[in-house]
């Protein structure tokens, strides 16, 4: 009688959530809420050192650090991206953002490389990249 087959499951990663660093928790949130259209799912600590946003899919973890991590000079000349979220449709996404007067470090640009994207730029100096797959 022949062995019966073992079926292992493959691992999967479902999902990543960058970890932010910013000044003030609150603070971050309520940019992520009230500018980006993220809620939050939860703070922690009184005063809260960490929490996580989310919209639609994704989410950000933010974790409070009491001076910057990096360097503003050099996050900024070689746009160092904190996050990449992946959009369907970011157009429609750029334009909600344009009329809630979002900081953007780059505009909504075709890319060689086959996405249309932009990046938007945090009150803590966060890049983070919106793209879909050009048309």
């Amino acid at each position: 009688m022949p062995e019966p087959v073992k079926w292992v499951a493959i691992p999967t990663i479902t999902a990543a959530y960058p970890q932010l660093f910013v000044a003030d928790i609150e603070r971050a949130c309520a940019y992520y809420r009230d500018k980006l259209g993220f809620s939050t799912v939860f703070t922690y600590g009184t005063p809260a050192f960490y929490g996580q946003v989310k919209r639609d899919a994704a989410r950000l973890n933010l974790r409070h650090v009491d001076a910057p991590l990096f360097d503003a000079e050099l996050r900024e000349r070689e746009m160092l991206l904190s996050a990449y979220l992946p959009v369907e449709n970011v157009e429609a996404l750029f334009i909600e953002y344009n009329a809630k007067d979002v900081s953007f470090r780059e505009p909504l640009a075709r890319q060689a490389w086959g996405t249309q994207h932009f990046i938007v730029r945090d009150p803590d100096g966060n890049l983070i990249a919106f793209a879909s797959h050009a048309s």
